[in-house]
Formats: structure tokens, C-alpha cells, sequence
């Protein structure tokens, strides 16, 4: 009996728990792939908008001026996002509070919540790409014991069996490691990518937090004596 050891041969010779391992794997595989460009599209506008944002601020802009542009924009994110919404609280409680320590506190504090939704937002979807780097080898592994058990059974069945008779089974059963493999690595080295990337974004958000409180900071004790 012959048998097609091509890719397409073995899937369709393959039984049906094997088979849907095999098509539940390629699933996950287009799904992370498409989650990695995704991703790596939103890090670099990140990226792109936090140097931009930076070289406005530090280049002594105004900041009613820099804050009145930013809001006059449809979408506003990052670096920019955070320093809205800590300003537009500097602003509202300067006007309702004359200690300095508590507006530039309650300042830091609407900064903080901005912050964690900027990392959640540049978080997005890393849990499926690490949930599938960790779980698709197991799936593949799953379809490939499965496989050969269902050779096995196959050739016991059988007076003598030979390599010809073997080669088939345990081959279509081995492919779904295979695609397993395929799947778990790539969203692997994109989940450990992406991570340290995020990591390195927040750590310049907290950084120009800490920056920006400072000169809300001078600001609120500058205009305390006159208020």
C-alpha cells in the first residue's frame, strides 16, 4: 500500500483527533503571527510618539500651549495621555487647593491611573502569545501520542508488520509536534520581545512622571506665596 508522505498526504491520512490538533495548531499560529505584526506596529508608533512628544516638551514649549494642543487632537497616547491628564489635575486642584504638596500629590495620583492604562493598552494581546508559546508544544504532543497509540493498535492488527507500514503513521503523527513547534516558537521569541519593550516604555513613562511632578512641583511653591 502506498502512501503520500507529503504534508497535505499525511494530514488527510491522519485520523480526526490528529487532524483537529493539526488545524486547532495552524489556528494559533495565524492568530499569533497576526498578533506579532499587530503589536509590533503599535510598540513602534509608541516609540515614535514618546520621542516626539519628548523633544516638544523638553524643547521649553509652553505647557497650556503644549497641553491645549494636545487636547485639540482626536486621540492622544503615551507620554502625551499621561502628561494630559496629570496637567488637567495640576490645573483643577490649583484652583481649588493652596497647599503645594497636596495638588502636585493629586497630580502624581491621576498620572499613576494614566500610566497603567497606556501599559495595559501596550499589553494588549502578549497573554495570547505567551499563552501559546507555552501550550501548543503540549497540543502538538498531545496529536503526535495520539497518533502513534492509533499506529500501534493499526499494526497489531496484522500478521507481519513492515517499515512501509509503520513509516506513515508515526510521520503524520510527528507533523503535529512539528506545527506545534512552529506555533510556541515564534510566539515565544515575540512574547519575550514585546515584553522588554513594554518594560522599557513604562520605565520612560515613570521616568518622565517623576520629571514632570518636579516641575509641578516648583510651579505650585512658586505661586504659593501670591495665592
Amino acid at each position: 500500500m502506498s502512501s503520500d508522505l507529503t504534508f497535505i498526504g499525511l494530514f488527510l491520512q491522519a485520523s480526526f483527533v490528529v487532524q483537529l490538533v493539526m488545524l486547532l495548531l495552524i489556528s494559533v499560529s495565524i492568530a499569533s503571527w497576526a498578533f506579532i505584526f499587530q503589536r509590533q506596529k503599535a510598540l513602534n508608533g509608541a516609540r515614535d510618539e514618546m520621542k516626539s512628544f519628548e523633544d516638544e516638551f523638553w524643547s521649553g514649549a509652553d505647557l497650556n500651549r503644549l497641553y491645549q494642543q494636545l487636547s485639540s487632537e482626536e486621540s492622544v497616547s503615551g507620554m502625551g495621555h499621561i502628561f494630559c491628564a496629570g496637567f488637567k489635575e495640576f490645573v483643577r486642584l490649583r484652583k481649588s487647593n493652596t497647599n503645594p504638596n497636596v495638588v502636585v500629590d493629586g497630580t502624581y495620583r491621576a498620572m499613576r491611573v494614566s500610566l497603567s492604562r497606556e501599559v495595559d493598552s501596550l499589553e494588549s494581546r502578549l497573554s495570547f502569545l505567551a499563552t501559546a508559546g507555552s501550550i501548543s508544544p503540549y497540543i502538538g504532543l498531545f496529536g503526535t501520542v495520539w497518533g502513534i497509540m492509533n499506529a500501534f493498535i493499526a499494526l497489531g492488527e496484522v500478521q507481519q508488520a513492515t517499515l512501509a507500514m509503520v513509516a506513515p503513521g508515526i510521520a503524520e503523527a510527528l507533523i503535529a509536534t512539528a506545527i506545534g513547534l512552529f506555533a510556541a516558537i515564534p510566539a515565544v521569541i515575540a512574547y519575550n520581545r514585546f515584553s522588554h519593550q513594554v518594560e522599557k516604555l513604562e520605565n520612560s513613562y515613570v521616568n518622565f512622571m517623576e520629571e514632570f511632578s518636579a516641575i509641578l512641583q516648583r510651579q505650585a511653591h512658586a505661586s504659593q506665596p501670591n495665592a
